[in-house]
């Protein structure tokens, strides 16, 4: 037999290999896909059931945060129930609230049950943020587990650019806003479906004392010539564990650096403004100078577009340049975009050439989030905790990103009445820095490093 010969079937082995992890994290993503869709829809949808059940102000900022509240409690309850039930069941579960919420929302007849609705909804967002991403990590290979990962922000930004064309598809249709809350059910169905026919965890399978069968399924998502160096890393980091973690041992000296990274990213990630534009954004456009509610929609169709572009452009680069590198630059393009913003809103509202600036700007903005906070946040917080409390951990990092989102939400439209857009855009820019030097003190490099190799770093 020839070498040649010889490494076609290895070659064969680690091509299946990949296509299934690739498969994996594609179904796991619609996670993100569903997380994306729930909460871009509500900003096309409030222009019509404002109207519909006379809603104030106030009342407004209550729908639009329901979602948030169920996300940060279920994102702090989601990583204890995935360390103990695993990652597939919990998110086949996430796929049933999902669709439970997408049902509520589209038969609402008054404001309260749509913000059950929501908050039904917001629990599946909740679980989604905090088990899929860990799970795409731990079946991941370390070369490709950047952009892998990144896949659950591109499902994100692909689920709000869908969200927004769902609501200019049926911005014209009497009760449109109940199809775009319902439409939803279609990728929950998808998801859950094929989360039935994936595996779980194998870091999951060997921390629960289930080796054999860990090792199988690592078996099935490795080239063959990896597999026993891997899992005798993973080996060693359930012995290491000892035991599973629990709530104190977030705050244990060696993880304490972990725990302010995630934490820190989380708020940062809120506070810089980015989900006043993904729930807003029409009603921002409007006040930029594009008065009707198709436009504005449609406007908005656009950011998604470009949210979904650059965050392509991400997953490109952040296993070749890192992801400090992303982050820095791209919170340097929010800082600037954000300050440009503040100013093109300043005296009235824009007129002109001014709306197109506040248009552009808000674009740019967009895109500097979509290299850099958007989904280096969701991957970081997957990498850096060691698996004894790795769930756990990522789910207190999420659960102050949707507390952090939902203040955010809440006192938007109240900042804007206030203080004005300018100050208010303004007020975020100086957010923005804040998470510049942040970044650049604390968050580590982890590019092309295994899991057990993070740990270890902490370790030390």
């Amino acid at each position: 037999m020839t070498a040649d010969a010889a490494s076609r079937p290895a070659a064969l082995a680690g091509a299946q290999s990949r296509r299934f992890v690739y498969l994996a994290a594609a179904f796991a993503g619609l996670g993100g896909l569903l997380f994306g869709y729930d909460t871009g829809v509500i900003s096309g949808a409030q222009l019509f059931f404002v109207r519909d059940f006379s809603l104030s102000t106030f009342a407004l900022e209550v729908m639009v945060t329901g979602g948030l509240a169920g996300a940060a409690i279920s994102a702090l309850l989601g990583g204890r129930l995935a360390d103990r039930f695993g990652r597939r069941r919990l998110l086949i579960v996430t796929a049933l609230i999902f669709a439970a919420g997408a049902i509520v929302c589209a038969a609402a007849i008054s404001a309260p049950i749509l913000f059950a609705g929501r908050v039904i909804v917001g629990l599946g967002i909740g679980l989604s943020s905090g088990a899929v991403p860990v799970y795409i990590s731990e079946v991941s290979p370390p070369e490709a587990r950047g952009w892998t990962v990144s896949l659950f922000q591109l499902s994100i930004t692909v689920g709000i650019l869908l969200a927004y064309l769902v609501d200019y598809a049926f911005v014209n249709v009497a009760g449109g806003w109940r199809w775009m809350f319902g439409l939803a059910i279609v990728p929950a169905a998808i998801f859950g479906f094929g989360m039935t026919f994936l595996p779980e965890s194998p870091r999951w399978l060997a921390g629960r004392g289930r080796g054999e069968l860990a090792r199988s399924i690592l078996a099935r998502i490795r080239d063959t010539n990896h597999i026993d160096a891997e899992f005798g890393e993973i080996e060693a980091s359930v012995a290491h564990a000892g035991e599973h973690g629990n709530w104190r041992d977030l705050l244990l000296a060696n993880l304490r650096p972990a725990l302010i990274v995630g934490i820190g990213l989380a708020v940062f990630q809120q506070i810089t403004g980015i989900n006043t534009v993904i729930y807003y954004a029409p009603t921002i456009i409007q006040s930029a100078g594009i008065p009707s509610a198709s436009g504005a929609i449609l406007t908005t169709a656009g950011i998604g577009v470009v949210n979904v572009l650059m965050t392509v452009v991400s997953m490109w680069l952040i296993d070749r340049v890192g992801r400090r590198p992303l982050l820095l630059t791209g919170i340097g393009g929010m800082i600037v975009t954000l300050g440009v913003l503040g100013w093109a809103f300043h005296g009235a509202s824009p007129t002109g050439m001014l709306s197109w600036v506040a248009v552009i700007s808000i674009m740019v903005y967009v895109a500097s989030f979509a290299i850099s906070l958007g989904p280096i946040f969701w991957l970081l917080i997957a990498e850096i905790y060691p698996l004894k409390v790795r769930n756990s951990a990522e789910g207190v990092a999420a659960a102050f990103n949707w507390g952090s989102n939902l203040l955010v939400s809440l006192t938007f439209l109240t900042l804007l009445q206030g203080i004005g857009a300018t100050r208010t855009f303004w007020l975020y820019g100086v957010c923005a820095i804040g998470a510049w030097l942040f970044s650049y003190y604390l968050v580590p490099e982890t590019k092309g490093q295994t899991l057990e190799q993070i740990e270890a770093f902490w370790r030390k």
